[in-house]
């Protein structure tokens, strides 16, 4: 293999394509190029286990054994706060509740540095690329109340960040337009607009004047062509949609696909007629719409007596609907969520316990929920495993959805923008040889899959 640009892997399990059969796959200067399907029992001669291959120990023209892991395409994290990461050492929250993290984390943003932010950016950023988050769009504070400078002072550590992890990933940037807009001086808003950023966001549900902020964001948004990704309707009262207006604005401006709400926890809290008829209006507006499972969970029904309501969004409905909805991870270790590393796998494994989603059915789902669909929702192009597309994937020590769920392999092979980024360590092993027998046996006894699958040769395109 002359460049690590240009791969041949065989034994391939891909879950969101066929499960029945295992794949050859081949990329070329960082594209696929070639997807076949193997025939069961032929041997693949000259080739080395991805156990015992690296990428500095590459030969020229290697062909690389998965035999039977799971490759993704890289995993797409629409809902990250990358600036905010991090700072819950200088940031606390002692009630737990979405309201004292919002003020104190306003309280204390004129305090970060640049050099600050974008050091939260970037190991935030690279945490999730060792996942094998390949794509993230990110939201970010812009605390125009207390100064421009403070405001802009964000989105130029952003924009830098961006910069600096492009040959390695991609970061698109959504500023937060600060609610309660009259009060505002506009033109820095529109400044920051100017300096390239990717969209336009915000949290109108907090704003006293919401139905005007949204109608101010939407005209942002058509002056400088941009999309828009709301934080909506995130609170246990049953009374709160915006999401309403939303989709009638998205509509009226001919903006379909082009907008998406996240979290949508009052939905939770709502009957089932009218949260089903809010969905219809969402259906009908061509929205999209984002669930935080993790910081969901962790931030709603603080002020509940038992039963205590949890917040995440009707995920199943909203999915039947035929909405596009991604999970993603929202935050890390900050006042809006003390944990999180930036791992789909793991939001997306919370998500099906808080959405009752375990059938095997369900489990496919959620994959799609952290790969596919939310690149449609950032609007990617050439994404995926085709022909011609980019050949940003991850490769995970498991051979089915249920392994996966249940064991959440860490040790995961990351490719991204035409080269291998991370690479596991060599697997744990038992020390005493007694035990490791006992786990070799046990192991190919239970297996994740009811019929393990041969390895093989390429017979047809599939």
């Amino acid at each position: 293999m002359a460049s690590s640009m240009n791969l041949d892997l065989v034994n391939v399990r891909l879950p969101m394509r066929d499960e029945e059969h295992l794949y050859q796959l081949s990329v070329r200067d960082g594209i696929w190029t070639r997807i076949h399907r193997q025939e069961a029992g032929a041997v693949l001669p000259d080739s080395i286990s991805m156990e015992a291959w690296s990428p500095g120990n590459a030969e020229d023209m290697a062909v690389i054994d998965l035999e039977g892991k799971i490759l993704l395409p890289g995993f797409v994290d629409s809902h990250m706060h990358l600036d905010k990461s991090f700072s819950l050492t200088s940031v606390e929250n002692i009630s737990g509740t979405l309201e004292e993290a919002v003020r104190n984390y306003s309280q204390a943003s004129p305090a970060f540095t640049k050099e600050e932010i974008k050091s939260r950016i970037v190991r935030s950023a690279l945490q999730a690329l060792s996942f094998g988050t390949t794509h993230i769009r990110t939201h970010l504070d812009f605390n125009l109340r207390a100064s421009r400078e403070v405001a802009l002072r964000t989105v130029e550590a952003a924009l830098e960040a961006k910069a600096m992890l492009a040959p390695f990933m991609t970061l698109q940037l959504f500023p937060m337009v600060p609610y309660n807009l009259d009060s505002l001086d506009i033109g820095v808003i529109e400044e920051a607009l100017r300096m390239g950023v990717d969209g336009i966001g915000g949290a109108p549900h907090l704003s006293l004047t919401a139905q005007e902020d949204i109608d101010r964001i939407f005209g942002l948004a058509k002056k400088f062509d941009l999309p828009i990704d709301l934080h909506c309707d995130e609170t246990d009262d049953p009374q709160m949609r915006t999401v309403e207006h939303i989709a009638l604005r998205t509509k009226a401006e001919g903006y379909a696909g082009r907008v998406t709400v996240d979290h949508l926890c009052a939905l939770a809290s709502m009957t089932d007629a009218d949260a089903h008829g809010i969905i219809e209006r969402m259906t009908e507006a061509g929205l999209k719409a984002v669930s935080l499972p993790a910081v969901n969970l962790y931030l709603q029904g603080r002020r509940d007596r038992f039963p205590v309501r949890r917040g995440v969004t009707r995920l199943q409905e909203i999915w039947q609907a035929g909405i596009p909805i991604a999970v993603a991870s929202d935050n890390i270790h900050d006042p809006f969520h003390p944990f999180g590393r930036g791992d789909l796998l793991q939001i997306a494994l919370i998500g099906s316990y808080a959405a009752h989603m375990g059938r095997p059915a369900d489990l496919r789902t959620l994959l799609r929920m952290m790969t596919d669909v939310p690149a449609t929702v950032l609007g990617l192009t050439e994404y995926g495993i085709e022909p011609g597309n980019q050949a940003n994937f991850v490769i995970l020590d498991g051979g089915s959805p249920e392994e996966l769920f249940t064991l959440l392999p860490e040790r995961r092979w990351v490719f991204s923008q035409g080269g291998w980024r991370r690479s596991p360590s060599s697997k744990a092993q038992w020390h005493d040889k007694e035990l490791s027998a006992f786990w070799k046996n046990a192991s190919e006894t239970v297996s994740f899959r009811k019929q393990e699958l041969a390895r093989g040769s390429v017979v047809s395109d599939g």
